[in-house]
């Protein structure tokens, strides 16, 4: 009978993408198991894209609230669902055990728990998040950490992709300078990935190609296809270190060693300061050169 493995995981894009490792982890060591992520779809959907997951359904669905509830009744059908899974690994943060007891209460019998927080003083994110799995034997070790999860099937475009923003302020380089930056490269066809966060903060790119809101999966695809990314500490980094871009990215107040994709094809320009407003232009500027020339 083939295995059934349930992985639960909500989460931003880049905590998300910082735990495929210990999914591929999962997906490997369980030859042939019948994999499921339960996440936020249009983020879960990444697992899928890349071959890690079978299926994805919504930690948003209705069904889902009654079980981080101390005795709410459980819908039954989902109850049924999450009983058929041989394992059941979870990253959910459940302080109180609710979620634990709902799922031993509808007979999960086996249930590990990861870390759904990442210390800021401990060992690389995604070694943190999968440490939980050495309850099984599994342990996630650099070769399978630094492997592409998109890698290319073409040949890079020569695009080289800008993401002006992070899920905050602190963590970005102000926005004339990527602008100025975009047009002192004129060989080179220049892309910015803007989201909802830069909608809401103003940001509106007029004189380059805007890659603007697009679903993950299909901004995965289009990431493979280019020559280099320039970014600073988010989930749009990771996807693009993922997808095996040569990468330069930009880090003020949080700790590379902890947050920073760790493809050898990611290039790390830290700000001593912690601030990135501090990071001088041709500093990088001339960071940006040799990434873009490297072959």
């Amino acid at each position: 009978m083939q295995s059934r493995v349930l992985v639960i995981r909500g989460g931003a894009i880049g905590d998300f993408i910082l735990t495929l490792p210990a999914i591929r982890l999962l997906r490997e060591t369980i030859a042939g198991c019948h994999l499921e992520i339960i996440g936020y779809p249009a983020i879960a959907e990444l697992a899928r894209s890349a071959g890690l997951a079978d299926s994805v359904r919504s930690l948003e669905h209705r069904t889902m609230a009654p079980l981080f509830a101390k005795t709410a009744p459980i819908d039954e059908a989902l109850a049924e669902h999450l009983r058929s899974f041989n394992l059941v690994v979870s990253f959910l943060y459940d302080p109180d055990g609710h979620f634990r007891a709902s799922l031993e209460r509808v007979g999960v019998t086996t249930l590990i728990e990861c870390a759904s927080r990442v210390q800021n003083d401990g060992e690389h994110a995604s070694k943190q998040l999968a440490k939980g799995l050495g309850k099984l034997a599994m342990f996630l070790e650099d070769d399978l950490l630094q492997k592409p999860l998109y890698p290319s099937k073409v040949e890079r475009s020569g695009k080289i992709v800008i993401h002006p923003g992070s899920g905050s302020v602190k963590k970005n380089w102000p926005l004339e300078h990527w602008l100025r930056l975009a047009d002192e490269l004129p060989d080179h066809e220049i892309v910015f990935i803007t989201g909802e966060a830069e909608e809401a903060r103003g940001v509106k790119i007029t004189q380059h190609t805007n890659w603007h809101s697009l679903p993950l999966s299909e901004l995965a695809t289009r990431l493979t296809t280019c020559t280099a990314f320039l970014g600073h500490d988010s989930g749009i980094s990771h996807l693009a270190a993922a997808c095996g871009v040569p990468s330069l990215l930009l880090f003020g107040p949080t700790d590379p060693a902890v947050w920073a994709p760790p493809q050898p094809w990611v290039q790390v320009l830290r700000e001593d300061s912690h601030d990135l407003s501090a990071l001088s232009y041709e500093r990088v500027k001339l960071a940006v050169a040799q990434v873009v020339s490297k072959p």
